[in-house]
């Protein structure tokens, strides 16, 4: 089974840095795209950015596009997420997901495409 554990999130003023991680055990992670998602209080999961089983090919939202940057170190089994210039509307609890194995070069940023969730780290962005 694999397990995910994310960390990193905290209490940060606007235009503040977090960098959240999320490292892996159990399965192999380097056969599986893996991605972040996000979910506010009242609203639906949402994907926030992902990233391809080779790390080549990345996935952003909109309303995270140069503010974000995701990667991943598969000799550490360990996803990141660079959160830069951080806005109030960022608030919320990250997870970090695994896709099923695949030989695919894309990644989704779809929640049903992924079958193993971290259970979140909350970020908060306020002065």
């Amino acid at each position: 089974q694999l397990q995910l554990v994310e960390s990193g999130g905290g209490l940060v003023q606007p235009g503040g840095s977090l960098r959240l991680s999320c490292t892996a055990s159990g399965l192999a992670l380097g056969v599986r795209a893996i991605g972040w998602f996000r979910q506010a209080p009242g609203k639906d999961r949402e994907g926030v950015s992902c990233i391809s089983r080779s790390g080549v090919r990345t996935k952003y939202v909109d309303s995270v596009k140069g503010r974000f940057t995701i990667s991943r170190d598969d000799a550490k089994k360990t996803l990141y997420l660079q959160m830069n210039s951080l806005k109030p509307e960022d608030t919320a609890i990250y997870y970090c997901a695994a896709a099923p194995p695949s030989p695919s070069r894309d990644c989704s940023a779809a929640v049903s495409q992924y079958d193993h969730w971290g259970q979140g780290t909350q970020v908060t962005v306020s002065s």
